[in-house]
């Protein structure tokens, strides 16, 4: 999440932090109505990057985490292992991808490059 952010910050002129000292911004309205704005598609592109891993992996959390914590990826998988519940488990995975789609939708929208995404 860091990476993508700094990386959106950096590449932020720092002519338009001048203009709003100048304006008579503080260093509040600087941060919500300047740089917010403009590293979104870091922003955006930086919670896409976490929350997609993070939902789906399940394998490695429970190698690494000794399956004290628990995914939805471990949810999902533990409603498919018991014969009752295969519909909780479908029903979540639909949701999971439902939510996928829709942070993909708003990467592609605050984009900055030429391409579309294809959802």
């Amino acid at each position: 999440m860091v990476l993508p952010i700094y990386t959106s910050m950096t590449k932020l002129d720092n002519r338009y932090l001048e203009a709003s000292a100048d304006l008579g911004c503080n260093s509040r309205k600087t941060l919500t109505q300047v740089i917010l704005p403009l590293t979104m598609p870091g922003v955006i592109s930086g919670v896409t990057m976490v929350f997609v891993p993070s939902i789906s992996t399940f394998y490695i959390s429970q190698k690494l985490g000794g399956g004290s914590f628990d995914l939805l990826g471990d949810t999902i998988e533990r409603q498919f292992q018991n014969a009752v519940t295969y519909h909780t488990g479908a029903a979540i995975s639909l949701v999971m991808m439902i939510m996928i789609l829709i942070s993909l939708a708003i990467m592609n929208k605050f984009s900055d490059s030429g391409e579309d995404i294809i959802v």
